[in-house]
């Protein structure tokens, strides 16, 4: 099930912040946990292909795909490794794809939950940080793919491992059913997806809701709900913190954003 926890202050952030688990094989505090930060508490969990294509996404996504790597070879040459290849990177750039965005870092994601493109919403309503547990999902997947993330010692996918199993989408989608996902690593491929800390979520087409499957199928799922006064307070100290665009996003775009927003005038 999904667990609620409600944010009004700045000192009922901490947890969400310091809520690495001691690992008593390894004498160190690690994370088992991605995060997703979305601006507005009423936004539902979709992928870009979903709000483009709707019910014909699964028709659609290969014609995408293919035009995507047909035309964007020159440019990385990648794209023709694998249809995972060609995912990440087209929604590294704007491609309508099955990937759902997460971090590692639960600053990133409450830059993200901190953000507006108009500023003047910032207090217009409350936004929310989501939290999943990596090796919750594990348990889920099937037998060969849980035996490959054993092999590796990990709780993530590579592109490399997700390939050696199955680079068919058909293929995936009917070994995930309605009941599991892949998270998956992406590539070091631009600064980008280094300094926000990116993973994905492979989403099967079989999960329809993904909020409902995160009902339905996990335990260790919380949903951050923060109070839209405290929105401007949590902005400024991740300011402080040099958590902000012009650090997230590479290029003038990032900087000019960072400007724009450290200037405004409420």
């Amino acid at each position: 099930m999904i667990h609620e926890v409600r944010i009004d202050t700045l000192e009922a952030l901490l947890p969400l912040l310091t809520e690495q688990e001691f690992r008593p094989d390894l004498g160190r505090n690690r994370s088992g946990f991605l995060y997703r930060g979305m601006p507005d508490v009423s936004y539902r969990m979709v992928t870009s292909l979903s709000r483009c294509c709707k019910q014909l996404q699964k028709r659609l996504e290969p014609a995408i795909l293919n035009n995507f790597a047909k035309y964007a070879v020159r440019e990385d040459p990648t794209v023709t490794q694998s249809v995972w290849n060609r995912m990440i990177t087209g929604q590294h750039n704007g491609l309508p794809t099955r990937l759902l965005d997460w971090t590692h870092s639960p600053l990133v994601a409450l830059h993200f939950a901190m953000t507006e493109e108009n500023l003047e919403d910032m207090e217009a309503h409350d936004c929310m940080v989501w939290r999943i547990d990596m090796q919750e999902q594990i348990s889920h997947l099937p037998e060969k793919y849980r035996l490959a993330v054993g092999r590796e010692q990990t709780t993530l996918f590579s592109v490399e491992m997700l390939r050696k199993i199955t680079d068919s989408l058909d293929q995936y989608d009917e070994d995930m059913g309605d009941h599991s996902m892949v998270i998956i690593e992406p590539p070091s491929t631009s600064a980008r997806i280094v300094s926000q800390y990116s993973f994905f979520a492979v989403i099967p087409m079989g999960v329809t809701d993904i909020e409902q499957f995160l009902d339905e199928r996990t335990d260790r799922t919380v949903k951050y709900i923060i109070d839209r006064k405290l929105r401007w307070r949590v902005r400024d100290m991740l300011d402080q913190l040099n958590m902000s665009e012009r650090v997230l996003y590479t290029g003038l775009d990032g900087l000019s954003k960072w400007i724009a927003r450290h200037y405004y005038v409420k």
